[in-house]
């Protein structure tokens, strides 16, 4: 009798991993509103064994976020125990955009503070941006990366990274671009720099080179930062 319970409970607990693995990837492959016979058909059992351990399609929906953000809680951990803090978290979001790319649609959970209000994946949620806090911090306290940025600018970030990794569909090229964006975070790849931007109507520059200027208290603005860009302005416009 014993024997045929525990038999019992362990063919649910695979049911239930059947069924969270199939809907991950047709989520993945349809979006959210893919239909729960398309995913009871992926995981080779009725909709009747989908709807026992899921009695409605937001909770499936929800253990599928919840599992995928345990799986990058479990990643940044295990990164936080074995490398140096800058390798850490660098390499963590790494994991969170191919990981995320892949399964689709988890950075609108992730991001977002009341679209998913169910108490598991909220506590999944709250847990991940601890991991995510912690491995930042330390990586900043190594100097590893700038100082001026916060959890929720890296989340941010990182879902960008996550959007330009999946529109790509030359993947190499997308990972490119989502190293080259991630090094932005260092401080020693000053992507911002403390000068106006050319086009900020409140702060002059030189609109040739766009090297800041410093306004006239009276007169005509100034507008070229010297006589060689005054003179390379001055043979653009005869050129034209």
């Amino acid at each position: 009798m014993t024997t045929a319970i525990a038999g019992d409970r362990a063919d649910a607990r695979r049911n239930r991993e059947r069924v969270l693995a199939a809907a991950a990837d047709a989520m993945a492959d349809q979006g959210l509103d893919v239909p729960l016979g398309e995913i009871a058909r992926r995981a080779g059992v009725g909709a009747g064994t989908v709807y026992r351990h899921f009695p409605s399609k937001q909770a499936l929906l929800e253990a599928v976020f919840a599992r995928h953000l345990e799986d990058l809680i479990a990643s940044g951990e295990r990164r936080a125990a074995r490398y140096a803090p800058t390798e850490a978290f660098f390499g963590f979001l790494l994991d969170i955009v191919e990981l995320s790319s892949r399964r689709g649609h988890i950075c609108d959970v992730v991001t977002a503070d009341t679209s998913w209000p169910r108490p598991v994946l909220t506590a999944s949620r709250l847990r991940f941006r601890q991991v995510l806090a912690a491995l930042l911090h330390a990586a900043q306290r190594a100097g590893g990366v700038r100082p001026d940025v916060d959890p929720e600018d890296v989340l941010a970030l990182t879902a960008g990274c996550v959007s330009t990794l999946t529109a790509r569909h030359d993947r190499p090229a997308g990972l490119k671009l989502v190293h080259l964006t991630l090094d932005g975070l260092r401080p020693c790849t000053p992507v911002t720099k403390a000068r106006p931007f050319r086009d900020d109507p409140q702060a002059p520059c030189c609109a040739e080179c766009g090297t800041g200027l410093t306004a006239r208290p009276t007169g005509r603005p100034i507008r070229y930062c010297g006589p060689t860009c005054r003179q390379r302005a001055h043979r653009r416009r005869l050129a034209g």
